[in-house]
C-alpha cells in the first residue's frame, strides 16, 4: 500500500513538472546573463568592441579570415593575441589557412605548421572562407572546392587536435539571383558593392548547389570533425533545407552571423515555422553577428553599433513585439523563445562547439 502511494506521488510530481509553464527572458535581462558572440573580426588594436562586450556581459570570438582587404594572416593573429592579452576573460580566437602557396608540394604541411603554432598560442580552431570554391584554382585550372583531397590533411589535423572547423563556404542563395530578386536588403547592398562575388554575373563559376554539395561531401568524409557552418551554413534561405543537413550531419552546428535578417524575412511569411525550427534544433544553433572593427575607429560609434546590434537580435529572439529592421522591408514579430532555448543559442552551444571557457 505504501509503495503504491509513493508511486502515485512520484507520478503526480512528474506530471506537474511536465506541465510547468515555460519561462522567458525580458528585454531588461539582456545584460544580466552571460552571452557569447562567436563571429567577430578584431582587425584593430582598439579595445572599443571588447569594451562593448564587457559592458554587455559578452564573450567574443575573433575570427581570422583570408580576405583580400584584411590584414595579413600573421597580423590578424597578432591582433587577436593583443586583444586576448588585454581581455583574457572576454576574447578568444580562431586562426585560418592560406592557399597562396597551393602549388608547393608540401603546402598542406606548411599550413599545418602554421595552424599548430596558433593552437599553441590558444586558438580554438580555424576558419576557412568562400575563396575556397569562389576564387582559387588548382593545378588543373579547376576551382578548389571544400572537398578537395589536398585539404584533407588539414581537416584531419584539426580533428585530431580536438579543435573546431568554422567554414564560410558559398554564399547566400541570393548571390545567384539578380539584385532585384534578392530577399533581404543586406544582400542587395553587399552584392551591389562586390560584383566580383555576385555569382549571377559569373555563370562560369561553380553553382550554389555545387558549393553546398562540396561542403556536404566534406562533412560526410569527416563525421567526427567538430564543424560550425558560418552564416547558417549558407542555407539561410530555407530552414527546411538547413534542417535536412542538421539531421544528416550530427557533427554540424551553424552560427547566425549576418543572417538573422533571413530568419526575420521568413518570419514575415510564417513565424511559427521559424520558431518551431529554432526550438527543434536548439542544440545546433549558435549566436554570432559578424561585427568588425578595423584601423583606428571612433570608439563610441563602435560601442553603440555593437550594443544596438546585440539588443536588436535579443529583442527578436526573446520578445513577441512587432519590430522593423534594416535587412527586411516591413514589420515582423519577435519569436519569444523559451529561456532554455535562448541560453543554448547564446551560451551553451558556443561553449560546446568551440570549447570556450567563459
Amino acid at each position: 500500500m505504501i509503495d503504491l502511494m509513493l508511486f502515485i506521488l512520484i507520478a503526480s510530481f512528474v506530471s506537474m513538472s511536465s506541465k510547468r509553464p515555460e519561462s522567458y527572458y525580458s528585454l531588461d535581462d539582456f545584460q544580466k546573463v552571460k552571452n557569447i558572440d562567436t563571429h567577430t573580426h578584431h582587425n584593430s588594436e582598439s579595445m572599443a568592441l571588447a569594451d562593448a562586450a564587457k559592458a554587455s556581459n559578452f564573450y567574443l570570438l575573433t575570427v581570422s579570415v583570408d580576405v583580400p582587404d584584411y590584414p595579413s594572416l600573421e597580423e590578424q593573429v597578432r591582433l587577436a593575441l593583443h586583444q586576448k592579452a588585454q581581455n583574457p576573460d572576454n576574447i578568444g580566437f580562431l586562426s585560418t589557412i592560406s592557399l597562396k602557396n597551393w602549388s608547393d608540394a608540401d603546402w598542406s604541411m606548411q599550413e599545418i605548421e602554421r595552424i599548430k603554432k596558433t593552437f599553441d598560442q590558444g586558438a580554438l580552431g580555424i576558419k576557412i572562407w568562400k575563396n575556397i570554391g569562389m576564387t582559387y584554382l588548382d593545378e588543373n585550372g579547376q576551382f578548389i572546392m571544400a572537398n578537395h583531397p589536398r585539404l584533407e590533411p588539414i581537416f584531419r589535423f584539426v580533428q585530431q587536435e580536438g579543435k573546431t572547423l568554422m567554414a564560410h563556404l558559398g554564399e547566400p542563395r541570393n548571390c545567384w539571383l539578380p539584385i532585384d530578386e534578392m530577399t533581404v536588403n543586406s544582400d542587395r547592398s553587399y552584392f551591389s558593392r562586390h560584383p566580383e562575388y555576385h555569382m549571377y554575373l559569373h555563370p562560369e563559376f561553380p553553382s550554389y548547389e555545387q558549393q553546398i554539395d562540396a561542403r556536404d561531401a566534406l562533412l560526410a568524409k569527416f563525421p567526427d570533425l567538430r564543424f560550425v557552418g558560418a552564416h547558417l551554413g549558407s542555407l539561410e534561405w530555407n530552414v527546411d533545407e538547413l534542417a535536412m543537413r542538421l539531421d544528416r550531419f550530427p557533427n554540424m552546428a551553424v552560427d547566425m552571423a549576418a543572417r538573422i535578417g533571413h530568419l526575420q524575412f521568413q518570419s514575415q511569411q510564417d513565424r511559427d515555422r521559424i520558431r518551431d525550427f529554432i526550438i527543434r534544433y536548439q542544440d545546433r544553433l549558435i549566436y554570432g553577428t559578424d561585427l568588425e572593427i578595423s584601423g583606428e575607429p571612433d570608439p563610441e560609434k563602435v560601442k553603440s553599433n555593437a550594443i544596438a546590434t546585440w539588443q536588436r537580435d535579443w529583442k527578436y529572439l526573446v520578445s513577441e513585439e512587432w519590430m522593423e529592421a534594416g535587412d527586411v522591408n516591413g514589420k515582423f514579430q519577435g519569436l519569444k523563445l523559451p529561456k532554455k532555448v535562448v541560453d543554448k543559442i547564446y551560451y551553451h552551444n558556443a561553449v560546446k562547439w568551440f570549447q570556450i571557457d567563459f
